[in-house]
């Protein structure tokens, strides 16, 4: 995505053209379609609907007309696609500020808890203590009232 996100989308002659493209070359590309043209060699796209059948019987310059606002359209959809990987990078990116906020929220309060935890049982052993030494002067109280008695 950090990829995506560097990428560049111009424009030339009314058509978007996303720069900096992984291994990918149009200019290349074309130019190997135009030595195979030139040698005669000829793809077998019978069935490729580049340019339906009623395509055949257009002009070359209809041709390239028709290709070029093809292209347009795929280099638009690109350009939604970038977009659209760059919007949902950002969601993730603010989801992992989230997350990395919880978990330290999580561990602040398992810290607090614990803390907590180790209070109430110094309070429980401190009160068992008082409830002991209140039982035995209760004991002493009642033994010194037999005794004035």
């Amino acid at each position: 995505s950090s990829k995506i996100r560097n990428m560049e989308v111009q424009s030339a002659d009314g058509v978007a053209v996303l720069e900096d493209c992984i291994g990918f070359s149009l200019t290349k590309t074309i130019s190997k379609v135009e030595e195979k043209l030139k040698k005669g060699v000829l793809p077998d796209c019978r069935d490729d609907d580049i340019i339906p059948r009623v395509g055949n019987e257009m002009g070359a310059e209809a041709q390239i007309r028709l290709l070029k606002a093809k292209l347009r359209v795929m280099q638009e959809d690109l350009a939604n696609v970038v977009f659209e990987c760059r919007k949902k990078d950002d969601e993730n990116q603010n989801l992992e500020t989230r997350l990395k906020d919880t978990e330290e929220e999580n561990s602040r309060l398992q810290r607090a808890i614990s803390l907590q935890q180790s209070q109430t049982e110094r309070y429980k052993m401190l009160s068992q203590e008082a409830n002991k030494k209140s039982e035995g002067l209760q004991q002493e109280v009642t033994a010194l009232e037999k005794v004035l008695q």
